[in-house]
């Protein structure tokens, strides 16, 4: 007779788990591997690589998915391959071609069009993304066939510098804003080479503080103990390492627990709030008084 399967326990796990995502793996598949790795109750991404895509993906656990959408507004760093002369229906190598056309561009005509695309310029969004039209996402229409109307979006473009060229293909690593589509930059520049391109390749290396260097594969995890995998996972405060770091005395922190404002010396924003354990995040209004805006459930204990 067989024996009925055996259920997964969750356990409460809290932390952030730096993540080097291997290609063809949708960021939720990813995520819900790790998850099971560590057998973690609650879990979420910071936000989304293409099944293409390798590299950092930052996953939350537990009390950490509560500061997941701030690195959203982190500065990104990726290592891309254009493909020059070709232009797909996605704009990366998992759409269907759309049209060939010869190439005939050096490399410094290259390194020329992608120094136009420096500083603040305007996107427009693809139709294959999770943008959402009327609660559905861009690419389910465009999987339809439907092609949606979209407003072009400014990003800025801090550094786009070609390390490669080998005939059609260009390497480049680029650091970006937030909101920035890389396969949309490719096909851009392609336009401006007049020859079309599209990405072959892309990596992320660097999200905010938090790099490539630090992540971890799925079977390097695999492969230590479940019960000795715990210190891989970051602090939850990893997350607002770009923030600045406000400390509170005894006093302040009880105060501040009981989500009242107190008095501080820094400046307007958001900040890290400890004292001395990480409490959560604050922000720090025109008068210097800083109020909770997300506590850690374990803060007061």
């Amino acid at each position: 007779m067989s024996q009925p399967p055996v259920r997964k326990r969750w356990q409460i796990v809290d932390g952030v788990l730096l993540l080097d995502k291997p290609g063809g793996l949708s960021s939720n598949d990813a995520l819900q591997k790790a998850r099971r790795l560590f057998s973690a109750a609650k879990a979420g991404h910071t936000g989304t690589l293409d099944p293409m895509a390798t590299g950092l993906l930052p996953l939350c656990f537990g009390e950490a998915t509560k500061f997941s959408n701030r690195l959203l507004e982190a500065d990104k760093t990726y290592v891309a391959t254009l493909r020059l002369g070709v232009t797909t229906t996605t704009g990366d190598a998992e759409g269907a071609v759309l049209e060939e056309r010869p190439v005939s561009v050096d490399a410094a005509a290259i390194r020329a069009a992608c120094a136009g695309f420096l500083g603040e310029i305007e996107q427009v969004p693809p139709m294959y993304s999770a943008l959402k039209h009327q609660g559905k996402a861009l690419y389910e229409y465009a999987r339809q066939g439907v092609e949606i109307e979209r407003a072009a979006r400014q990003v800025t473009i801090h550094s786009l510098n070609v390390t490669k060229v080998d005939g059609v293909a260009v390497d480049v690593v680029v650091r970006c804003s937030k909101g920035t589509y890389i396969r949309t930059l490719a096909e851009d520049i392609g336009v401006v080479l007049g020859c079309g391109a599209h990405l072959t390749a892309l990596r992320r290396t660097s999200i905010g503080s938090l790099d490539i260097g630090d992540a971890l594969s799925l079977e390097q995890i695999a492969a230590i103990a479940e019960d000795a995998r715990r210190p891989l996972l970051a602090e939850p405060d990893a997350l607002l390492a770009h923030l600045p770091a406000v400390l509170l005395d005894a006093e302040a922190r009880r105060v501040f627990l009981h989500g009242q404002t107190v008095p501080v010396a820094a400046a307007p924003g958001e900040a890290r709030v400890y004292g001395p354990e990480f409490l959560g995040l604050g922000l720090v209004a025109a008068d210097g008084s800083i109020k909770p805006v997300r506590l850690i459930a374990f803060a007061g204990n």
